[in-house]
């Protein structure tokens, strides 16, 4: 039997079949002997082939040929990468204007991911009701322009206003997306505010760290309609890059690809060699410090093979 992945909660997957039932199945550990650089070697979105056992459950037999997938470094110490979810059609990156604020860092890491494996991104700056002043009404003005000139998608949301909602639902029509960011930006709330009978549960931020609070556990494909869906994450703290090497780094951000041709060395890293293009294009603001700033981030990260919480 066919079916869809639509939940992952670590030892147990929910599979939707092709005939609308839904059906919890295991995962053999073949597959984790096959995929040994993986820690999880089926996500959201996968479809997979299974058989039915006599208590109703279901064992994986086969993970049918993905377009593409969306991975992160494995946390908490363990080696290899970790799956976030599979066959993509956009990822929406979910910053907050405050409680707790944008983390540009965050939005060009999980840019160049999505540039390595060619899914297309959005750029969503959720509470924008909070807007309080100039400060913040320039920082959302400066985000606005710096990712639209590189080509990305960007909305200012809010669940008070029915419009920017209506807006971020109709960029999502007849796709399947997943929804990424640090806990408490509310994610969940825009989904409760796209989808109203979904009902899913949200968090606060803590007053001490001004960080959120985890309120989903595991990653779940949310139908908005019927052809419409969302894979709902857990808040991320960090997103450790991987299949990156260190010349390739600057293909991936697309103001640096022109200028990257100019340099001298072919294999420069734009960071302390003579001559290079890069560098005097961000002296030249063709190249916004912040981006440069997170290119330099990066590289050490893949360098040393450390990743800092974002």
């Amino acid at each position: 039997m066919k079916g869809l992945i639509t939940k992952a909660t670590g030892s147990w997957y929910q599979i939707l079949l092709d005939d609308g039932s839904s059906v919890s199945c295991r995962l053999p550990g073949k597959f984790r002997l096959d995929e040994e650089e993986v820690v999880n070697p089926v996500a959201v979105g996968d479809n997979v082939q299974i058989t039915l056992q006599k208590d109703g459950t279901g064992i994986i037999d086969h993970i049918e040929q993905r377009k593409n997938r969306l991975v992160r470094k494995a946390t908490h110490g363990r080696r290899g990468i970790q799956l976030l979810a599979t066959n993509v059609d956009l990822v929406l990156i979910v910053q907050s204007l405050r409680d707790p604020g944008v983390k540009t860092g965050f939005i060009d890491r999980l840019l160049v991911t999505c540039e390595t494996y060619d899914i297309p991104a959005q750029i969503i700056i959720n509470k924008c009701d909070l807007q309080k002043n100039e400060k913040d009404a320039y920082t959302l003005d400066h985000l606005e322009e710096l990712y639209t000139d590189l080509g990305y998608d960007f909305l200012r949301i809010s669940i008070h206003d029915d419009h920017s909602i209506a807006e971020l639902k109709s960029s999502l029509d007849g796709k399947i997306s997943v929804l990424t960011g640090h806990s408490g930006t509310g994610k969940s709330s825009l989904l409760n505010a796209m989808s109203p009978g979904l009902k899913l549960k949200t968090g606060e931020i803590s007053s001490s760290s001004n960080k959120g609070k985890h309120t989903t556990t595991y990653a779940q494909l949310i139908a908005l309609s019927e052809h419409t869906y969302v894979v709902d994450t857990p808040g991320i703290r960090e997103f450790g890059l991987v299949d990156l090497e260190t010349y390739e780094l600057s293909l991936h951000f697309p103001e640096m690809r022109p200028h990257r041709e100019e340099c001298r060395y072919y294999n420069c890293t734009h960071r302390h060699e003579p001559s290079c293009a890069v560098k005097k294009a961000v002296e030249e603001n063709l190249i916004s410090e912040s981006r440069y700033k997170s290119y330099l981030s990066i590289l050490e990260s893949i360098e040393t093979g450390s990743d800092k919480a974002l």
